[in-house]
């Protein structure tokens, strides 16, 4: 297993989007545009491979104030318990440690509080609606 940085409009790219769109948007019934997929270009895709095979990624967003936004992070169903997940958000965490960022943060969907509270995140502010469910934003200091 290993996890690496991939390139936008990459096989790597397209196959996590593939596994996005399956995870994040199908149940909600939702679909990518392409005006959507085009403001990626310039964000840090990161792919999760066991063997040849993508089975988790996230992206990350740079914000300002050394701050950087973890977003669309998915692991394929069959997949999911196994600490994937965790290892996927640890090596992201690193990855902003070395390019300085001092904070990571994300919206979570309620059904991933629990997950996100176990590696530390912290919950800010109250619940908030984005692609019609509740979300959370959860904060860590890197450091």
């Amino acid at each position: 297993m290993k996890i690496n940085v991939i390139k936008y409009k990459s096989n790597a790219y397209y196959e996590v989007l593939e596994l996005r769109k399956e995870i994040l948007r199908k149940p909600l019934g939702l679909k990518f545009s392409k005006e959507d997929l085009a403001l990626e270009f310039d964000q840090i895709h990161i792919a999760y491979f066991k063997e040849n095979e993508i089975v988790a990624g996230l992206i990350l967003v740079p914000s300002e104030n050394g701050k950087i936004k973890m977003r669309q992070v998915c692991v394929a169903t069959k997949m999911q318990g196994k600490g994937i997940g965790k290892e996927l958000v640890l090596f992201a965490e690193n990855w902003a440690k070395e390019k300085q960022y001092s904070e990571m943060y994300c919206h979570a969907r309620k059904n991933a509080l629990a997950f996100y509270k176990k590696l530390d995140y912290e919950l800010v502010g109250d619940v908030f609606i984005e692609v019609g469910l509740e979300h959370y934003k959860l904060v860590k200091k890197l450091g």
